[in-house]
């Protein structure tokens, strides 16, 4: 019998349809039937103008109440998703507030996906506590990295109970139209843009405060003043675009889709992004432009994907232009980190997300109980999360 499993986004993102459409594929092999569900963007979120509409998808409503400065968001249809399938995945993030009753009633086993620790924030050791406690609760973690795994399993997950996904995006689709920007293509941007070969910075991700932009356009022109000439590219939107646009070394593009995104790389030497590291390290593999950051607190899980002088450089913040400016100086030393990037660029992808993914949705169903025969299901209490062995599926049949 196929057996059925619900995914719950946070919302939905272009970046994100190439690994649920890999997902929906990987599970249908084993018999498995996916729902995408999600709700809207929030907060910081909204002025990123990446939401996307996927067909096929479950658009849950939703009502978001502000509280001591946090944004809680209750979603509606999550007891429905509940009753239609016979396991959850839901993020891993405290202000979502159904997730709660749902790990209390348990009536499907749940799982949760997401980055694992939590940053420091205003809230402190009392929020650490609470995402650590939500962590214990789940019957399994997908975890966007191993670090996030580790987590996990400290907060009391046993490690069977735990799939590390390596979070990515399309690799695979973004280094091969990376591979086929023509020379003619690349200088022609260079010529609409004012760029010259070794001078080019990128900059790709949300323009808001978690990407120190002011840090970084300061950045840039101290680079141009040690480099004339060099100037940076700057793909995304947020709150912060007007500074952007003000910046004299900094050349405004806005968001851009993967072919788009893959002719700046083509014609940018290095990727700048001193603030908040996540996917952009993986963009920086696919497009073969070495990643220069700082060892920032805030940082995103696939930092943990950069290796400081293999794949990418680290710099101070005090010494950032400096190490950005000596490195486009030093075109061998360049060329070995881009031979490293394309070489990750094949171990994060996709392909590989979606194949772990569904291993650990193969776990997290065999959890499930059978269903009665009145249609209902019984109660899970009995599942023992975090038991070192998983409980066997039984055999359903149709009713």
């Amino acid at each position: 019998m196929t057996r059925r499993i619900a995914f719950v986004l946070p919302y939905l993102t272009a970046y994100r349809v190439p690994f649920l459409e890999h997902l929906h594929r990987e599970l249908r092999g084993r018999d498995i039937e996916l729902t995408v569900a999600h709700g809207r963007p929030t907060g910081i979120s909204i002025a990123r103008g990446d939401e996307l509409l996927m067909p096929g998808a479950t658009p849950l409503r939703q009502r978001v109440l502000p509280i001591a400065g946090r944004e809680l968001v209750w979603h509606r249809g999550l007891g429905a998703l509940a009753r239609a399938n016979d396991a959850l995945v839901l993020p891993q993030t405290l202000h979502n507030l159904r997730t709660y009753p749902l790990l209390a009633r348990r009536r499907v086993p749940i799982g949760l996906w997401g980055h694992g620790h939590n940053h420091v924030t205003a809230h402190g050791r009392l929020e650490r506590g609470a995402k650590s406690a939500l962590t214990r609760r789940a019957d399994w973690f997908f975890a966007y990295t191993e670090a996030g795994g580790a987590y996990a399993e400290r907060a009391g997950l046993p490690r069977q109970r735990i799939t590390v996904v390596q979070n990515s995006l399309d690799t695979t689709a973004l280094a091969t139209a990376r591979d086929q920007v023509t020379e003619g293509e690349a200088d022609a941007l260079r010529q609409r843009y004012g760029l010259l070969p070794g001078r080019t910075g990128l900059y790709i991700g949300a323009v808001d405060e978690l990407k120190r932009i002011p840090f970084l356009l300061a950045a840039a022109d101290r680079i141009a003043e040690r480099l004339p000439g060099f100037r940076l590219l700057v793909a995304g939107d947020g709150r912060q675009r007007a500074l952007v646009e003000s910046s004299p070394a900094a050349v405004y593009v806005g968001p851009v889709d993967p072919v788009r995104k893959a002719r700046l790389g083509a014609v940018a030497d290095v990727m700048l992004v001193p603030g908040a590291v996540g996917l952009c390290a993986v963009d920086s593999f696919a497009l073969r432009t070495p990643l220069v950051t700082t060892p920032w607190a805030f940082h995103g899980p696939e930092f943990g994907y950069l290796e400081h002088g293999r794949n990418a450089v680290v710099a101070q913040d005090d010494s950032y232009a400096r190490v950005v400016a000596e490195l486009l100086c030093r075109p061998r030393e360049l060329a070995r980190l881009r031979r490293a990037c394309r070489c990750d660029a094949t171990r994060y992808t996709v392909e590989e997300m979606a194949v772990r993914f569904a291993g650990g949705a193969e776990g997290l169903l065999a959890l499930a109980e059978p269903k009665s025969r009145t249609g209902g299901r019984s109660s899970t209490s009995a599942l023992a999360p975090h038991s070192p062995e998983p409980v066997r599926p039984a055999r359903r049949s149709r009713s």
